[in-house]
C-alpha cells in the first residue's frame, strides 16, 4: 500500500468501515503471522495470536492515527500478545510444577504409609510366631510398657526370667524375619523398628 491510500483506508477503518478492516487484514496478516511464528515457534499458537491482534485492531480502531506508522502499531500489539502468551505459559508451568510436586509428595506419602503398614503386618506375623509365654512377656514390655519387675510380679516369675525371655523373643523375631523376608533393606528396617519398640 502506498502511504496516501493507506492513510485513507485507516481513516475509514477508524470510523468503523468493515471493508477497510478486511483490506488491512489481508495486506498485513501474512507479515504479522511470520513475525509471530518467529516469536512463538508454533503455527497454531501464531494463528491464534494473529486473530487476537486483528480483533484488538478492530476493538481499538478509534486509537488508530492514520498519519502515524501503522506497522509499528501492529507490531506493538502482536509483540504484547506474544509476551502475554509467554507469561501465561510461565504461569502454567509454575502451576504444573506445583501440582506435580504435590502429586509426588502424595505418592511417596501413600507409598510410605503402605510400606509401614506392610512392615507392621510382617512384624505382627513374627510376633505371632513366638511361643505364648514369650509373646505375652514381649507384649507386656514393648506395647504396655511395663517394667521387668511389674511383669515378673504379674506373671509370678523372676526378673531374670523376664529379661531372658525378652532377649530370646527378639532373637526369634529377628530369625523369623530373616527366614521369611529376604530383602536386606527390609530386614535392617525391621531391626531398627524392633529396637525402637
Amino acid at each position: 500500500m502506498k502511504s496516501p491510500k493507506e492513510a485513507a483506508i485507516l481513516e475509514k477503518l477508524k470510523n468503523g468501515d468493515l471493508n477497510s478492516f478486511n483490506e488491512i487484514y489481508f495486506h498485513y496478516s501474512p507479515k504479522i503471522y511470520i513475525r509471530l511464528i518467529k516469536l512463538v515457534k508454533d503455527q497454531t499458537i501464531a494463528e491464534e495470536i494473529l486473530q487476537e491482534v486483528f480483533t484488538k485492531i478492530w476493538l481499538q480502531r478509534e486509537k488508530i492515527d492514520p498519519n502515524k506508522g501503522f506497522v509499528s502499531f501492529l507490531n506493538h500489539i502482536s509483540d504484547n500478545l506474544a509476551m502475554d502468551f509467554f507469561r501465561k505459559v510461565q504461569r502454567d508451568k509454575a502451576l504444573q510444577l506445583e501440582i506435580w510436586a504435590s502429586a509426588i509428595e502424595l505418592y511417596y506419602h501413600t507409598e510410605e504409609k503402605l510400606f509401614f503398614k506392610d512392615k507392621q503386618q510382617m512384624l505382627n506375623n513374627a510376633i505371632d510366631s513366638l511361643s505364648p509365654k514369650r509373646k505375652e512377656i514381649l507384649m507386656l514390655n514393648k506395647f504396655e510398657e511395663k517394667s521387668y519387675k511389674e511383669i515378673a510380679d504379674l506373671l509370678g516369675i523372676s526378673v531374670s526370667t523376664v529379661s531372658n525371655q525378652l532377649v530370646h523373643a527378639l532373637k526369634d523375631i529377628k530369625k523369623y524375619i530373616q527366614e521369611n523376608y529376604r530383602d536386606e533393606y527390609i530386614i535392617s528396617l525391621f531391626a531398627a523398628f524392633l529396637f525402637k519398640l
